[in-house]
């Protein structure tokens, strides 16, 4: 499996870094960069053998190359890219080939790597790495509710020119939606109101999976927000896709082209309309729409409400004997070895549970979840 979407370099220095002070097994660390066993050890040999020098990218290009691609033919590649900023490396090639026929002109790659390398082609922006916390699988059902779809579809203007954010969810295993919501934002608030109305009507799901974008997850310590706090507090696992993936995610995208293409196209005159539309869609989608994937069924034939209510309170945690348990205060630190060791704001007043895993290594829980490592003499948590 890929690296997470960050230098590649940085994320290998890391990924040694933290094998050498110990605070995870490689099994571990694997699982946490999204890479396999094998590229673990691989990497790690290089550093035993040249360093941090050993884990840059090595050139995979042969000492000679006899099929480089002509100085003329690459410059006329550049100058047809200069008359056609907008073109790409295939359209490029076509349009030399039918103007130059006599030439041997590269393929679409070689013409895109030309490009690339003399600064026409823009880079694309890095993502920020997201720990995979509690993480997601493959998306693999064998009931209703076990899984629930989340997301904000892309945000549009409505006619009064007032932006809307539709926050969908849907149950993974029969197509059912449950909810399509025009919000003014992808704030907390609108979202909690959603959720809570959901869980009220409906039950619990067993798991929310969702992309890493807000309200969802954050750069925080691993991954957590407000919002998916409380979905652990009412014992919802969270899974989060990887970063730019998706396709793991796959069957709810497909239902937002279809809702874009019957609800936004065009926008309706405001946020009131919009609702009429989406709550239309999501009867027709539910009840009269037939699904491919269900045999030809439609999701409301086959979709019942869950059987796990929602609590009117969450009552406390009980951790373990063997802990250490301290209170988040309200600047998200907490008092270990009489000090003030900063853990995450996203747990001000909550309490959390340490268990000594090594001499001087510590792994920190919120309930079941572990939320990273600590090592006394770095005085720093790891997530």
């Amino acid at each position: 499996m890929p690296w997470k979407e960050t230098s590649a370099m940085e994320e290998r220095v890391r990924f040694v870094t933290l094998y050498q002070e110990g605070l995870y097994s490689l099994a571990e660390l694997c699982a946490r960069f999204g890479i396999s066993r094998p590229t673990g050890y691989k990497w790690l040999q290089r550093f035993q053998e040249g360093g941090f020098e050993g884990l840059k990218e090595q050139s995979r290009a042969p000492k000679a190359s006899p099929r480089r691609t002509p100085e003329e033919v690459e410059a006329a590649i550049l100058a047809a890219r200069k008359a056609h900023p907008t073109w790409g490396p295939e359209k490029l090639r076509d349009y030399l080939r039918n103007h130059h026929p006599e030439t041997e002109w590269p393929a679409p790659s070689t013409c895109g790597a030309i490009l690339k390398r003399h600064g026409l082609i823009p880079d694309q922006r890095r993502r920020k790495a997201h720990q995979p916390y509690p993480g997601s699988g493959p998306l693999v059902t064998t009931a209703p509710n076990q899984v629930w779809c989340i997301d904000f579809k892309g945000d549009f203007p409505t006619g009064d020119g007032r932006d809307c954010y539709p926050l969908t969810v849907m149950d993974a295993h029969t197509r059912y939606l449950l909810a399509c919501h025009a919000l003014p934002s992808t704030a907390h608030a609108g979202a909690y109101a959603v959720f809570s109305r959901l869980f009220l009507a409906h039950g619990l799901p067993q798991a929310l999976r969702s992309d890493n974008g807000a309200p969802f997850a954050s750069t925080g310590l691993s991954g957590l927000t407000r919002l998916s706090l409380w979905w652990l507090k009412l014992d919802i696992t969270h899974q989060r896709i990887q970063p730019g993936r998706p396709e793991q995610n796959g069957r709810h995208e497909r239902m937002h082209r279809t809702l874009k293409a019957e609800t936004t196209r065009p926008p309706a005159a405001n946020h009131r309309r919009q609702q009429e539309r989406f709550d239309a869609f999501r009867r027709e989608y539910n009840e009269e729409r037939p699904h491919a994937a269900l045999g030809g069924k439609t999701p409301a034939s086959l979709w019942t409400p869950s059987e796990r209510q929602m609590p009117l309170r969450t009552p406390p945690w009980d951790y373990p004997g063997h802990h250490l348990v301290r209170k988040v205060n309200s600047h998200g630190s907490i008092s270990f070895q009489h000090r003030t060791l900063f853990v995450s704001r996203t747990l001000c007043g909550e309490w959390i549970g340490m268990e000594e895993v090594a001499d001087g290594l510590w792994s920190l829980y919120y309930r079941e979840y572990l939320l990273g490592r600590l090592d006394e003499q770095k005085r720093k948590v790891v997530g």
